[in-house]
């Protein structure tokens, strides 16, 4: 737990000045959004801050006490614009889905404190028009967004996030 660390920074390897020990690490709470058209076809948005050819479903850390739902109605607005009006809720994963960053982003993202992640997944259809989704946030993530085919998606996510996209595909599958 996060609590367990000495004001918040990470745990270091004892033998390696420094080094990050991967699982003295807590995952970050999160959470998700697969965000479905009526043509049923997926939100994907490209990062600000990644140099990659990668897009991903809105998705983000969740608020101290903050419920999952609220985090996920929170952080679609937060990233698309898409106000809680605009969307029904589908359905909601059965479980914590987790992914681990990769070895050259441990320990420089969030502060170094975190793992990963542990994120509750929603499935939304989005009831909006496209006009109604506005990516220039107050602190913008995005420098771009489409709607893409469901399969389409885990060749678009960064590859560390691979496999939790499969998973996800696989959960909402009767939805899509």
């Amino acid at each position: 737990m996060a609590e367990d660390f000495d004001a918040g920074r990470p745990a270091a390897d004892p033998g390696q000045a420094g080094a990050i020990v991967r699982e003295a690490l807590p995952y970050r709470p999160g959470t998700g959004v697969m965000l479905l058209n009526p043509e049923r076809k997926v939100f994907v948005a490209q990062r600000l801050d990644s140099t990659l050819n990668a897009w991903q479903m809105p998705q983000g850390g969740l608020d101290d006490g903050e419920d999952a739902e609220a985090g996920a109605l929170r952080e679609l607005q937060e990233e698309t614009g898409v106000t809680p009006d605009k969307v029904e809720i589908v359905a909601r994963a059965p479980r914590e889905l987790y992914y681990d960053l990769p070895d050259d982003l441990l320990g420089k993202i969030w502060g170094g404190r975190w793992r990963g992640q542990r994120q509750t997944w929603f499935l939304m259809r989005f009831t909006g028009t496209d006009a109604d989704i506005d990516i220039e946030t107050e602190h913008p993530e995005f420098s771009a967004w489409k709607w893409a085919e469901p399969a389409e998606l885990p060749r678009l996510i960064v590859p560390f996030k691979r496999k939790l996209y499969g998973e996800l595909l696989e959960i909402f599958a009767k939805w899509l």
